[in-house]
């Protein structure tokens, strides 16, 4: 695999940090700038919504440029915004930073993803998109606890100078090992537009929303869920976010690998085994030692289902994947949106803390039926291709 890889890895790195641990910081930035909890929340929802908005914005103004330099300008974004949350003299600067850091989120994974296939063979290419996703999975294992820690101990303003530094060692990344390959093909906007005429696309941006929307229900929830129900210490929730993190992790590699020799398959086992986890983790939140063994594998499962997506958009918009692709990243924001959205909808309505791995498990299954509808639509258009062209051939076969 290309050196370029890690590079992207690198900056897919600060980008799962910044936005995961200011769910660790939390109380100590809601304490100095004198805010509740749930107005602080902003910083994750706006978060959420910037990536959302930010994604195709800023992917479509990249058509102009090459990859690699819109690359380095998001990653200039990131570090504006980080290093202006470090900064935040008032409640109100510190959401504008996050909006401003979100904005790199969507449309470097969405371009990272295109330049990561178009390095290696047609083979490989889900192995690269997951080996840049490596770094997002990775952020969960060390990134996230480690701000955590060091917020904790220094404060939350040095958690985001650093998280700044890291942007900055992933933009000098990019710089020194991505190589240049000119302007996206289809540098048109019409054009990238025009890949959303594809119910394809459609679909594989439901399942993502679906899909990953469902390890969300669950891990939204995960403290009070581990705390008042498995009876583990706050302490304790931080580890078992570290053993989800490596579920991720594991996940993301194995996704990629089996997604390149079989892919629809992967999807299909990967959402099926998913939906049945997160139904069985309402009965093993009940235990510690049952609980501890399901996180990472609903982690595993999860992110397993994240590069056969991204490989899917990029086939089926292959003639303009730019914008598709980073849609379909802004769509796994969505799903955590509505996913967190929908399990607070069911602890509030009184059916407690495990209530929302069976709101998962309801949204992975519909993901699940979602693919199964895609793979049907996939073989019937390509059968119906297939027959003009064996029709064709027989005119020149008799002419012989």
């Amino acid at each position: 695999m290309p050196l370029a890889l890690l590079a992207l890895a690198i900056g897919a790195f600060g980008i799962g940090t910044t936005e995961f641990v200011i769910m660790g910081v939390l109380p100590q930035v809601a304490g100095e700038f004198g805010v509740s909890i749930p107005a602080a929340g902003w910083l994750v929802s706006g978060y959420a919504l910037g990536v959302l908005v930010g994604a195709p914005i800023l992917t479509v103004l990249g058509t102009k440029v090459s990859r690699k330099k819109m690359l380095l300008f998001l990653m200039g974004i990131f570090i504006v915004g980080n290093a202006l949350s470090a900064a935040a003299p008032t409640f109100g600067v510190m959401l504008t930073g996050r909006v401003v850091a979100s904005f790199a989120h969507g449309a470097f994974f969405g371009i990272g993803s295109v330049v990561a296939a178009d390095l290696v063979a047609p083979n490989k290419k889900a192995s690269a998109i997951s080996l840049m996703f490596m770094g997002l999975t990775v952020a969960n294992i060390v990134g996230v606890p480690g701000g955590t820690y060091v917020g904790q101990a220094f404060g939350w303003r040095v958690t985001f100078t650093v998280v700044a530094l890291l942007g900055l060692v992933g933009f000098l990344g990019v710089a020194a090992l991505v190589p240049e390959q000119g302007k996206p093909e289809a540098a048109k906007i019409r054009t990238e537009f025009a890949a959303f005429r594809n119910v394809q696309v459609w679909l594989a941006m439901a399942m993502t929303v679906l899909g990953y929307g469902g390890v969300f229900a669950a891990i939204t929830y995960i403290a009070p869920m581990m705390t008042d129900v498995a009876g583990y210490s706050e302490g304790g929730v931080t580890w078992l976010l570290v053993l989800f993190g490596i579920g991720m992790f594991l996940g993301n590699l194995l996704g990629g690998k089996f997604a390149d020799k079989a892919l629809m398959p992967m999807l299909f086992v990967t959402l099926a085994l998913l939906s049945g986890t997160l139904l069985l983790f309402a009965v093993t939140a009940h235990s510690q030692v049952l609980a501890a063994i399901t996180l990472p594998v609903i982690g595993a499962l999860g992110f397993a289902t994240v590069p056969p997506l991204q490989k899917w958009i990029l086939d089926q918009a292959s003639a303009a994947p730019t914008l598709a692709s980073a849609a379909n990243i802004g769509a796994f924001n969505l799903g955590n949106a509505l996913a967190a959205w929908l399990g607070g909808v069911v602890i509030a309505a009184g059916f407690g803390y495990t209530s929302p791995n069976w709101v998962g498990a309801l949204l992975a299954g519909t993901a699940l039926l979602l693919s199964f509808l895609a793979a049907f639509l996939d073989r019937r258009t390509r059968a119906t291709a297939a027959v003009p062209a064996s029709e064709g051939a027989e005119p020149v076969a008799a002419h012989h």
